[in-house]
C-alpha cells in the first residue's frame, strides 16, 4: 500500500493546484491514500472550511493541523464534524475537533494521529502520553498507524520516531516548511522523516512574500504575511506499507 504525505499546505493557490493536479499525481505514483498537513492553506496562517472542503474533494483523504489550526473560527464546526479533518491531539480537550481518526483504504483500517510538539510550541500536553493513549484506545479497530508530528525541534521530533519505531508504520514531521534528507525506515519497521517541507509558492521565505520578511527582520516592525507569487512546488513523501511495517520512504 502506497501513501502520499504531503508537507504544509500553503496559499489558495496551493489548494486550488492540488485539486486541479492531485487525482493525477495519485494515479501517476500508483498512491492508494493521501495524507497532507492544511494549517497553513488559508492566508497563511488558518484554514477556512471552503479550503479544507477543496482539499477533501481534490484526492487529500485525511487534512492534519498545527499550532495555526484554530486561527480560522469559521472552521470550528467543521472540525467537530468532519472525521477526515484533524487538530493535535495533545491541545485541550475543550478545543473542538479530534486529533485521531481511522481511515478505511483498501481494506486495511489506518490510523491517522495528529500531535503537536512542546519546544518553542503553544502549551500543550506531552505528545508522547497522548499518542500511547491514542494507540491503546483504538487497540483492535486499526491495521497500521501513522504520526503527523508538528513540532519545531528537530531533536523532538526524532526522539518521538524512535519512541513509536516498530509501533507505528510511519512518524513524518511537519511545521518548518524546510524539507530535511533524513528520510529512512527505522529498524524496527516505522518510516521516518523530520519534515515533509512545504507545498506552496516558489521564490518567498516559507511561502511568505519575501519583501514582507525581510521588512520584518530588518526593522524589527510587525507586518502582514502575504502568500508569495511563485510557481507551485509540492514536497512531501511516499511511504509504502507491508503487514503494518514500511518497506521504504522516498521523498518527494
Amino acid at each position: 500500500m502506497k501513501i502520499l504525505l504531503l508537507g504544509d499546505i500553503v496559499g489558495r493557490k496551493t489548494v486550488e493546484y492540488l485539486s486541479k493536479n492531485l487525482w493525477s499525481l495519485r494515479k501517476e505514483k500508483g498512491v492508494d491514500m493521501v495524507i497532507a498537513n492544511g494549517e497553513n492553506a488559508t492566508d497563511i496562517m488558518g484554514l477556512s472550511p471552503d479550503d479544507a472542503k477543496t482539499l477533501l474533494d481534490g484526492g487529500v483523504d485525511v487534512i492534519t493541523g498545527g499550532n495555526h489550526i484554530f486561527h480560522n473560527r469559521a472552521l470550528y464546526t467543521m472540525l467537530d464534524d468532519c472525521k477526515y479533518l484533524l487538530r493535535p491531539l495533545n491541545v485541550s480537550s475543550m478545543a473542538p475537533g479530534s486529533g485521531e481518526t481511522v481511515f478505511e483504504c483498501n481494506g486495511y483500517n489506518v490510523l491517522v494521529i495528529n500531535l503537536l510538539g512542546m519546544m518553542s510550541m503553544d502549551y500543550s500536553g506531552s505528545p508522547f502520553e497522548a499518542v500511547d493513549r491514542a494507540l491503546n484506545r483504538n487497540e483492535g479497530r486499526y491495521d497500521f498507524a501513522i504520526v503527523d508530528f508538528h513540532a519545531e525541534a528537530t531533536a523532538e521530533k526524532q526522539a518521538l520516531g524512535y519512541y513509536l519505531d516498530g509501533r507505528v508504520a510511519a512518524v513524518f514531521g511537519t511545521h518548518t516548511h524546510v524539507q530535511t534528507a533524513d528520510e529512512c525506515v527505522l529498524n524496527g519497521g516505522t518510516a521516518y522523516i523530520t519534515d515533509l517541507g512545504m507545498c506552496g509558492p516558489t521564490g518567498g521565505v516559507l511561502g511568505t512574500d519575501k519583501n514582507v520578511i525581510l521588512k520584518r527582520f530588518t526593522t524589527g516592525l510587525p507586518q502582514k504575511f502575504t502568500v508569495a507569487n511563485g510557481p507551485i512546488k509540492l514536497s512531501g513523501a511516499i511511504i509504502e506499507v507491508d503487514g503494518g511495517k514500511a518497506k521504504s520512504i522516498v521523498r518527494l
